[in-house]
């Protein structure tokens, strides 16, 4: 591994430490919000280590990837996390402990969810990303469509929406995303009022999840803070 352990253990411990801050701040319990370790482009080496030291779920932006370390390491739970094809979906729904989609971004891929989760006698969980922002760069539908997709999905009986995703623009200062999260965590509160089961929000990464935190988020996605540097970024910096 490029850091020692020592290094890893600190990281770990201070993120869990901001964590535990930014939750107390707004008098949350620290307990209820989940650090998805984002392993994209990490060695298996490093998930071993942050497994052993109690973190239950890794999440990947590529199918291939995962697939890869999903046949190394099959008990850990993996989360999704990146854009989905839809013919990529099949080999999502094969991995048992694939547990959550957060990029379900249009209708034609919650179909081919529910499908394929019907072949395999199982309820895929997911989470319906929004595009809170309105950036045309990003995936996810608009907020104004959220209610009616949310009530279309119903009637889809092996695909459960859990929650709302969204990718915040990246900022200089995270407070600058904070009204992309109170829009997230407000659209969460509306639907559920009208009767939706959305437990779950995931939002915030590395530069700005403590304001997520703040703003209600249930799923936090930490990537480079906890692991250093991706295996293909340190390469190119030795070369």
């Amino acid at each position: 591994m490029h850091l020692l352990e020592s290094d890893l253990k600190s990281r770990l411990f201070h993120i869990e430490e901001r964590i535990k801050k930014a939750a107390t701040k707004v008098k949350r319990d620290p307990g209820e919000i989940v650090l998805l370790a984002v392993s994209k482009n990490q060695p298996i080496e490093k998930i071993d280590f942050f497994y052993r030291k109690g973190l239950q779920y890794f999440g990947e932006n590529r199918v291939q990837e995962l697939r890869e370390k999903y046949r190394q390491r099959p008990d850990i739970g993996w989360h999704f996390i990146g854009h989905l094809q839809r013919n990529k979906v099949k080999y999502l729904l094969r991995m048992d402990n694939c547990v959550l989609i957060h990029s379900l971004d249009s209708w034609s891929l919650a179909e081919e969810i529910n499908r394929r989760a019907a072949r395999h006698n199982r309820v895929m969980p997911v989470l319906l990303e929004v595009n809170v922002a309105g950036e045309r760069n990003k995936q996810g539908i608009r907020v104004e469509e959220v209610e009616d997709f949310l009530a279309e999905a119903r009637n889809l009986n092996n695909m459960e929406i859990r929650g709302l995703m969204t990718m915040a623009p990246y900022v200089e200062t995270p407070e600058e995303v904070r009204p992309v999260f109170n829009k997230l965590a407000a659209i969460r509160k509306e639907m559920k009022e009208k009767g939706f089961n959305l437990r779950e929000l995931s939002m915030g990464m590395s530069n700005d999840f403590e304001v997520a935190i703040e703003e209600g988020a249930t799923i936090v996605r930490i990537g480079t803070s906890l692991f250093g540097l991706r295996e293909v970024e340190e390469i190119q910096r030795e070369v």
